[in-house]
């Protein structure tokens, strides 16, 4: 199973590694799974998202997703984000990461 399949997986059976659609327990797996393999997993993951925006930020991957997701909302920290808004930035982080390791893939 390569990274993209595994992430896949995780977005497909979310309940099957113990998350509930909200995105700190989703981003905390992610980074989990990233520590377990050396930082593999993420490597680049941040500087890719700072290229979409086209800005420079010494904040890492967890609040960019965030301001990706809900852009000039000013949320940056999971706990801002409202019962409405978790399954949306959970999507987004999932989609995300998902473009990037097709990129990396690719590349």
């Amino acid at each position: 199973m390569n990274d993209k399949d595994c992430i896949e997986a995780i977005r497909d059976r979310p309940g099957m590694f113990g998350l509930d659609g909200t995105y700190y327990p989703t981003a905390m797996l992610v980074l989990g799974i990233d520590v377990g393999t050396s930082g593999r997993l993420l490597a680049g993951f941040r500087e890719w998202l700072l290229a979409r925006k086209g800005e420079e930020s010494s904040f890492m991957w967890i609040p960019l997703v965030l301001e990706d997701a809900f852009p000039g909302t000013g949320i940056r920290h999971w706990k801002s984000l409202a019962e409405s808004q978790q399954q949306p930035a959970v999507d987004h982080l999932f989609a995300l990461l998902i473009e990037f390791l097709t990129e990396r893939e690719t590349a």
